[in-house]
């Protein structure tokens, strides 16, 4: 099976993969590596309102062949505004 780097930042740290993994191929790579963005957002709770969370895949070669990025947008809402055209509200 071929081995597969994920490497990734969270806007302030980045790790470089120099072990990889071994999957079954291209999709599967892609597979790990969008799961691995949710989880990155968990592990660092965001110090601000903005921060972009991303990954790349390399192959054996080095090549990069897949990226993602995943952006965390936070804003304070004034008291009593209204749900208009920035959405609804969520419900609790």
């Amino acid at each position: 099976m071929p081995r597969y780097y994920i490497d990734s930042s969270d806007g302030n740290f980045s790790h470089v993969d120099h072990e990889g993994v071994e999957l079954a191929g291209d999709e599967a790579a892609r597979y790990l590596a969008l799961d691995a963005l949710p989880d990155m957002v968990r592990e660092v709770l965001p110090d601000g309102d903005q921060r972009e969370f991303a990954v790349c895949v390399r192959d054996e070669g080095g090549r990069v062949i897949y990226s993602a990025s995943l952006t965390l947008t936070g804003a304070w809402r004034p008291t009593g505004e209204s749900d208009g055209e920035d959405g609804p509200a969520l419900a609790s």
